[in-house]
Protein backbone atom coordinates (compact mmCIF):
# COMPACT_ATOMS: atom_id res chain seq x y z
CA UNK A 1 0.00 0.00 0.00
CA UNK A 2 1.52 3.57 -1.26
CA UNK A 3 2.49 5.43 2.23
CA UNK A 4 0.21 7.87 2.93
CA UNK A 5 2.80 11.13 1.68
CA UNK A 6 3.17 9.91 -1.36
CA UNK A 7 0.38 9.70 -2.09
CA UNK A 8 0.35 13.52 -1.37
CA UNK A 9 3.24 14.47 -3.57
CA UNK A 10 1.94 12.56 -6.57
CA UNK A 11 -1.26 14.08 -6.42
CA UNK A 12 0.82 17.59 -6.90
CA UNK A 13 2.78 16.19 -9.36
CA UNK A 14 -0.17 15.27 -11.34
CA UNK A 15 -1.59 18.81 -10.67
CA UNK A 16 1.49 20.69 -12.20
CA UNK A 17 2.21 18.23 -15.18
CA UNK A 18 -1.51 18.82 -16.38
CA UNK A 19 -0.87 22.74 -15.53
CA UNK A 20 -3.98 22.94 -12.96
CA UNK A 21 -1.08 24.03 -10.55
CA UNK A 22 1.01 26.36 -12.58
CA UNK A 23 3.98 27.92 -12.05
CA UNK A 24 4.46 30.52 -9.13
CA UNK A 25 1.05 29.60 -7.93
CA UNK A 26 0.98 29.22 -4.29
CA UNK A 27 -0.36 25.53 -3.37
CA UNK A 28 -2.80 24.52 -0.89
CA UNK A 29 -1.77 25.21 3.03
CA UNK A 30 -1.04 22.32 4.97
CA UNK A 31 -4.02 22.44 6.81
CA UNK A 32 -5.51 22.01 3.69
CA UNK A 33 -4.30 19.12 2.21
CA UNK A 34 -4.45 17.51 5.86
CA UNK A 35 -7.61 17.55 5.40
CA UNK A 36 -7.89 16.76 2.09
CA UNK A 37 -6.04 13.32 2.76
CA UNK A 38 -7.31 12.62 6.12
CA UNK A 39 -3.43 12.65 7.53
CA UNK A 40 -1.53 14.72 9.83
CA UNK A 41 0.01 17.71 9.18
CA UNK A 42 3.58 15.99 10.04
CA UNK A 43 2.87 13.41 7.06
CA UNK A 44 2.33 16.68 4.61
CA UNK A 45 5.14 18.39 5.32
CA UNK A 46 7.14 15.04 4.94
CA UNK A 47 5.60 15.31 0.81
CA UNK A 48 6.49 18.74 0.96
CA UNK A 49 10.07 18.23 1.47
CA UNK A 50 10.60 15.66 -0.77
CA UNK A 51 9.40 17.82 -3.65
CA UNK A 52 11.32 21.09 -2.01
CA UNK A 53 14.66 19.23 -2.65
CA UNK A 54 13.53 17.87 -5.90
CA UNK A 55 13.18 21.60 -6.87
CA UNK A 56 9.19 20.86 -8.01
CA UNK A 57 8.07 23.40 -5.11
CA UNK A 58 9.87 26.19 -2.74
CA UNK A 59 8.47 27.43 0.35
CA UNK A 60 8.39 30.78 1.79
CA UNK A 61 8.32 31.47 5.37
CA UNK A 62 4.98 33.33 6.25
CA UNK A 63 4.01 33.08 2.77
CA UNK A 64 3.07 29.65 1.93
CA UNK A 65 4.69 27.22 -0.59
CA UNK A 66 4.80 27.91 -5.06
CA UNK A 67 5.20 25.66 -7.88
CA UNK A 68 8.68 26.72 -8.75
CA UNK A 69 8.81 24.46 -12.11
CA UNK A 70 6.69 25.24 -15.37
CA UNK A 71 5.70 21.87 -17.39
CA UNK A 72 2.45 24.04 -18.76
CA UNK A 73 2.41 25.45 -22.25
CA UNK A 74 0.53 28.62 -23.53
CA UNK A 75 -2.74 27.71 -25.46
CA UNK A 76 -0.67 28.25 -28.34
CA UNK A 77 1.90 25.43 -27.63
CA UNK A 78 4.84 27.72 -26.84
CA UNK A 79 6.36 29.13 -23.61
CA UNK A 80 6.95 33.01 -23.86
CA UNK A 81 10.00 34.73 -22.85
CA UNK A 82 10.14 38.44 -23.07
CA UNK A 83 13.54 39.90 -24.34
CA UNK A 84 13.72 43.42 -23.49
CA UNK A 85 16.82 45.48 -24.78
CA UNK A 86 17.63 49.01 -24.81
CA UNK A 87 18.26 48.32 -28.54
CA UNK A 88 18.01 45.36 -31.03
CA UNK A 89 19.50 46.78 -34.64
CA UNK A 90 22.45 47.94 -33.98
CA UNK A 91 25.89 47.27 -32.80
CA UNK A 92 26.36 44.35 -30.48
CA UNK A 93 22.51 43.96 -29.80
CA UNK A 94 21.51 41.74 -33.12
CA UNK A 95 24.08 38.81 -31.87
CA UNK A 96 22.86 39.37 -28.27
CA UNK A 97 19.63 38.58 -29.99
CA UNK A 98 20.80 35.48 -31.95
CA UNK A 99 22.48 33.83 -28.93
CA UNK A 100 18.99 33.81 -26.85
CA UNK A 101 17.24 32.96 -30.05
CA UNK A 102 19.25 30.12 -30.85
CA UNK A 103 18.49 28.30 -27.31
CA UNK A 104 14.85 29.48 -26.63
CA UNK A 105 13.93 27.93 -30.08
CA UNK A 106 15.61 24.81 -29.31
CA UNK A 107 13.57 24.73 -25.84
CA UNK A 108 10.29 25.42 -28.17
CA UNK A 109 10.01 28.96 -26.63
CA UNK A 110 8.48 32.07 -28.06
CA UNK A 111 10.68 35.14 -27.73
CA UNK A 112 8.80 38.25 -27.18
CA UNK A 113 11.10 41.13 -27.91
CA UNK A 114 10.14 44.71 -26.91
CA UNK A 115 13.02 47.65 -27.38
CA UNK A 116 13.19 50.59 -24.59
CA UNK A 117 15.01 53.16 -26.53
CA UNK A 118 17.40 53.58 -23.26
CA UNK A 119 14.22 55.31 -21.84
CA UNK A 120 13.33 55.17 -17.40
CA UNK A 121 9.53 55.82 -19.25
CA UNK A 122 9.30 53.23 -22.17
CA UNK A 123 10.82 50.89 -19.45
CA UNK A 124 8.29 51.79 -17.40
CA UNK A 125 5.63 51.42 -19.45
CA UNK A 126 6.64 47.77 -20.86
CA UNK A 127 6.92 46.44 -17.53
CA UNK A 128 3.53 47.29 -16.31
CA UNK A 129 1.86 45.87 -19.58
CA UNK A 130 3.83 43.02 -18.68
CA UNK A 131 2.26 42.45 -15.48
CA UNK A 132 -0.83 43.37 -16.85
CA UNK A 133 -1.31 41.00 -18.87
CA UNK A 134 0.42 38.27 -17.03
CA UNK A 135 1.57 37.03 -20.55
CA UNK A 136 5.14 35.62 -20.49
CA UNK A 137 6.86 33.12 -18.55
CA UNK A 138 10.17 34.62 -18.54
CA UNK A 139 11.96 37.77 -18.44
CA UNK A 140 15.50 38.87 -19.94
CA UNK A 141 15.62 42.45 -19.48
CA UNK A 142 18.84 44.86 -20.32
CA UNK A 143 19.20 47.47 -17.88
CA UNK A 144 18.13 51.19 -18.62
CA UNK A 145 20.40 53.97 -17.80
CA UNK A 146 22.31 51.16 -14.81
CA UNK A 147 24.36 54.16 -13.59
CA UNK A 148 21.71 56.31 -12.42
CA UNK A 149 18.58 55.62 -9.57
CA UNK A 150 15.64 54.11 -11.34
CA UNK A 151 11.97 54.06 -10.26
CA UNK A 152 11.06 50.85 -11.86
CA UNK A 153 12.74 48.37 -9.55
CA UNK A 154 9.15 47.90 -7.98
CA UNK A 155 8.20 46.85 -11.18
CA UNK A 156 10.51 43.93 -11.12
CA UNK A 157 9.98 42.86 -7.51
CA UNK A 158 6.26 42.95 -8.64
CA UNK A 159 7.06 40.12 -11.39
CA UNK A 160 9.30 38.50 -9.38
CA UNK A 161 6.24 38.27 -6.92
CA UNK A 162 3.94 37.09 -9.53
CA UNK A 163 6.79 34.27 -10.20
CA UNK A 164 7.96 34.90 -13.24
CA UNK A 165 11.51 34.57 -13.24
CA UNK A 166 13.50 37.74 -14.35
CA UNK A 167 17.65 37.62 -15.37
CA UNK A 168 19.25 41.16 -16.65
CA UNK A 169 21.75 40.46 -19.40
CA UNK A 170 24.77 42.56 -20.36
CA UNK A 171 23.89 45.19 -18.08
CA UNK A 172 22.57 45.37 -14.15
CA UNK A 173 20.58 47.64 -11.18
CA UNK A 174 23.25 47.12 -8.51
CA UNK A 175 20.07 47.85 -5.70
CA UNK A 176 18.30 44.57 -7.45
CA UNK A 177 18.74 41.37 -5.76
CA UNK A 178 18.25 39.73 -9.36
CA UNK A 179 21.20 37.91 -10.81
CA UNK A 180 22.82 39.18 -14.05
CA UNK A 181 24.99 37.33 -17.32
CA UNK A 182 27.61 40.08 -18.11
CA UNK A 183 31.01 40.63 -19.33
CA UNK A 184 33.24 41.59 -16.18
CA UNK A 185 33.44 45.09 -16.75
CA UNK A 186 35.60 45.91 -14.37
CA UNK A 187 37.97 43.98 -15.76
CA UNK A 188 37.54 44.84 -19.16
CA UNK A 189 38.61 48.85 -18.03
CA UNK A 190 41.56 47.05 -16.69
CA UNK A 191 42.65 45.19 -19.35
CA UNK A 192 42.18 48.23 -21.84
CA UNK A 193 44.44 50.51 -19.26
CA UNK A 194 46.92 47.51 -18.57
CA UNK A 195 47.89 47.13 -22.34
CA UNK A 196 48.64 50.96 -23.18
CA UNK A 197 50.88 50.80 -20.33
CA UNK A 198 52.68 47.81 -21.30
CA UNK A 199 53.35 49.65 -24.39
CA UNK A 200 54.93 52.50 -22.57
CA UNK A 201 52.26 54.70 -22.21
CA UNK A 202 51.44 56.58 -18.77
CA UNK A 203 49.33 59.91 -20.50
CA UNK A 204 46.02 58.04 -20.89
CA UNK A 205 42.95 59.54 -21.02
CA UNK A 206 39.24 57.72 -20.84
CA UNK A 207 36.03 58.40 -22.21
CA UNK A 208 33.14 56.93 -19.95
CA UNK A 209 29.65 56.65 -19.44
CA UNK A 210 28.12 58.47 -16.69
CA UNK A 211 24.52 56.91 -16.60
CA UNK A 212 25.23 53.36 -17.49
CA UNK A 213 26.68 51.30 -14.40
CA UNK A 214 29.38 49.86 -17.21
CA UNK A 215 30.98 52.88 -17.49
CA UNK A 216 31.04 52.92 -14.25
CA UNK A 217 32.92 49.87 -13.85
CA UNK A 218 35.51 50.20 -17.10
CA UNK A 219 36.16 53.41 -15.24
CA UNK A 220 37.07 51.55 -12.17
CA UNK A 221 39.27 48.82 -14.19
CA UNK A 222 41.38 51.72 -15.97
CA UNK A 223 42.07 53.31 -12.86
CA UNK A 224 42.86 50.25 -11.02
CA UNK A 225 45.45 50.18 -13.54
CA UNK A 226 47.23 53.13 -13.82
CA UNK A 227 47.32 53.14 -9.91
CA UNK A 228 48.81 49.76 -9.82
CA UNK A 229 52.02 51.70 -11.70
CA UNK A 230 51.55 54.31 -9.34
CA UNK A 231 50.16 57.04 -11.82
CA UNK A 232 47.96 59.69 -10.99
CA UNK A 233 44.29 59.72 -11.98
CA UNK A 234 44.03 62.88 -13.60
CA UNK A 235 40.47 64.04 -13.90
CA UNK A 236 41.39 66.72 -16.73
CA UNK A 237 41.73 63.67 -18.76
CA UNK A 238 38.52 62.05 -18.37
CA UNK A 239 35.35 62.89 -20.27
CA UNK A 240 32.27 61.71 -19.11
CA UNK A 241 29.35 61.05 -21.43
CA UNK A 242 25.40 60.62 -21.22
CA UNK A 243 24.23 58.28 -23.84
CA UNK A 244 22.74 60.95 -25.84
CA UNK A 245 26.59 62.32 -26.12
CA UNK A 246 27.95 59.61 -26.92
CA UNK A 247 25.31 58.88 -29.74
CA UNK A 248 25.97 62.63 -30.81
CA UNK A 249 29.69 62.66 -29.91
CA UNK A 250 30.69 64.80 -33.03
CA UNK A 251 29.48 68.06 -31.18
CA UNK A 252 31.25 67.38 -27.95
CA UNK A 253 34.54 67.02 -30.07
CA UNK A 254 36.18 70.44 -28.48
CA UNK A 255 35.95 69.20 -25.53
CA UNK A 256 37.29 65.97 -26.33
CA UNK A 257 39.82 67.14 -28.21
CA UNK A 258 41.27 69.62 -25.04
CA UNK A 259 40.82 67.14 -22.63
CA UNK A 260 42.90 64.70 -24.44
CA UNK A 261 45.47 67.40 -25.41
CA UNK A 262 48.34 66.04 -23.66
CA UNK A 263 47.53 62.40 -24.04
CA UNK A 264 49.00 59.83 -25.92
CA UNK A 265 46.39 57.28 -25.71
CA UNK A 266 42.98 56.89 -24.78
CA UNK A 267 40.15 54.22 -23.25
CA UNK A 268 37.17 54.27 -24.72
CA UNK A 269 34.16 53.09 -23.17
CA UNK A 270 33.04 50.84 -25.99
CA UNK A 271 33.95 50.08 -29.90
CA UNK A 272 31.49 52.82 -30.77
CA UNK A 273 32.46 55.87 -29.02
CA UNK A 274 36.61 54.52 -30.00
CA UNK A 275 35.21 54.52 -33.96
CA UNK A 276 33.89 58.15 -33.27
CA UNK A 277 36.89 58.83 -31.80
CA UNK A 278 39.15 58.01 -34.67
CA UNK A 279 37.11 59.94 -37.32
CA UNK A 280 37.07 63.53 -34.28
CA UNK A 281 40.98 63.24 -33.45
CA UNK A 282 41.44 62.92 -38.13
CA UNK A 283 39.23 65.82 -38.56
CA UNK A 284 41.86 67.39 -36.01
CA UNK A 285 44.68 66.30 -38.08
CA UNK A 286 45.78 63.70 -35.53
CA UNK A 287 46.56 60.14 -36.25
CA UNK A 288 45.69 57.16 -34.71
CA UNK A 289 47.94 55.68 -33.55
CA UNK A 290 51.06 57.68 -34.50
CA UNK A 291 49.89 60.78 -32.36
CA UNK A 292 47.59 59.08 -30.20
CA UNK A 293 46.66 55.45 -29.56
CA UNK A 294 43.25 54.47 -29.02
CA UNK A 295 41.71 51.09 -26.95
CA UNK A 296 37.89 50.01 -27.44
CA UNK A 297 35.50 47.49 -25.31
CA UNK A 298 33.27 44.79 -27.11
CA UNK A 299 35.46 43.71 -30.06
CA UNK A 300 32.81 44.56 -32.23
CA UNK A 301 32.12 44.85 -36.12
CA UNK A 302 33.44 48.83 -35.70
CA UNK A 303 36.38 48.05 -34.18
CA UNK A 304 36.97 45.04 -37.07
CA UNK A 305 36.17 47.64 -39.86
CA UNK A 306 37.36 51.21 -38.24
CA UNK A 307 39.75 53.22 -40.91
CA UNK A 308 42.42 52.10 -38.42
CA UNK A 309 41.52 48.60 -36.93
CA UNK A 310 40.70 49.23 -33.29
CA UNK A 311 42.49 46.94 -30.18
CA UNK A 312 39.62 46.37 -28.80
CA UNK A 313 38.58 44.24 -25.39
CA UNK A 314 36.53 41.75 -26.30
CA UNK A 315 33.11 41.26 -24.74
CA UNK A 316 31.59 37.67 -26.00
CA UNK A 317 27.95 39.28 -26.68
CA UNK A 318 26.43 35.55 -28.43
CA UNK A 319 27.36 33.46 -25.57
CA UNK A 320 25.87 36.08 -23.08
CA UNK A 321 22.72 35.68 -24.92
CA UNK A 322 22.71 31.99 -24.95
CA UNK A 323 23.89 31.36 -21.94
CA UNK A 324 21.38 34.14 -20.21
CA UNK A 325 18.52 31.49 -22.48
CA UNK A 326 20.09 28.62 -20.80
CA UNK A 327 19.01 30.31 -17.33
CA UNK A 328 16.06 31.37 -17.75
CA UNK A 329 14.97 28.25 -19.50
CA UNK A 330 16.71 26.19 -16.50
CA UNK A 331 14.58 28.14 -14.09
CA UNK A 332 11.62 28.09 -15.86
CA UNK A 333 11.60 23.90 -16.81
CA UNK A 334 13.68 21.82 -14.16
CA UNK A 335 13.02 24.80 -11.40
CA UNK A 336 17.42 25.09 -11.26
CA UNK A 337 18.46 28.32 -9.45
CA UNK A 338 19.82 31.17 -11.43
CA UNK A 339 22.99 32.38 -10.47
CA UNK A 340 24.97 35.32 -11.64
CA UNK A 341 27.80 35.01 -14.36
CA UNK A 342 30.48 37.78 -15.44
CA UNK A 343 32.60 36.36 -18.78
CA UNK A 344 36.01 36.69 -18.71
CA UNK A 345 37.38 39.54 -20.98
CA UNK A 346 40.32 39.04 -23.63
CA UNK A 347 41.99 41.70 -25.69
CA UNK A 348 42.11 41.32 -29.67
CA UNK A 349 45.16 43.29 -30.85
CA UNK A 350 44.59 45.04 -34.09
CA UNK A 351 46.80 48.71 -35.30
CA UNK A 352 45.12 50.99 -32.89
CA UNK A 353 48.26 51.17 -30.41
CA UNK A 354 51.75 51.99 -31.00
CA UNK A 355 54.71 51.41 -28.34
CA UNK A 356 55.70 54.72 -26.80
CA UNK A 357 58.63 55.60 -25.61
CA UNK A 358 58.22 55.85 -21.53
CA UNK A 359 56.83 59.54 -20.56
CA UNK A 360 56.34 60.69 -17.27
Amino acid sequence: MQKKYRQITAWLTEEIEKGTLCYGERIPSEKELAEQFGVSRQTVRRALKDLNAEGILVSRRGSGTYVSVNTRRTSAGETRIAVMLTHVDTYIFPALIRGMESELSREGCILQIAVNDNAVERERMILKELIRTRSVDGLIAEAVKSGLPNPNLDLYREIEKMGVPVLFVNSFYRDLDIPHVSLDDRKAGYLAAKHLLECGHTRIGGIFKSDDGQGHLRYAGYTEALMERDIKIRNGRIIWLDSGESEELEEESRRILKRLQECTACVCYNDEVAYKLVDILKKAGKKVPEDISVVGIDNSAKAEFCPVPLTSVRNPVEDLGRTAACKIVGRIFLGEKMESEEFEPKLILRDSVRVAERIV
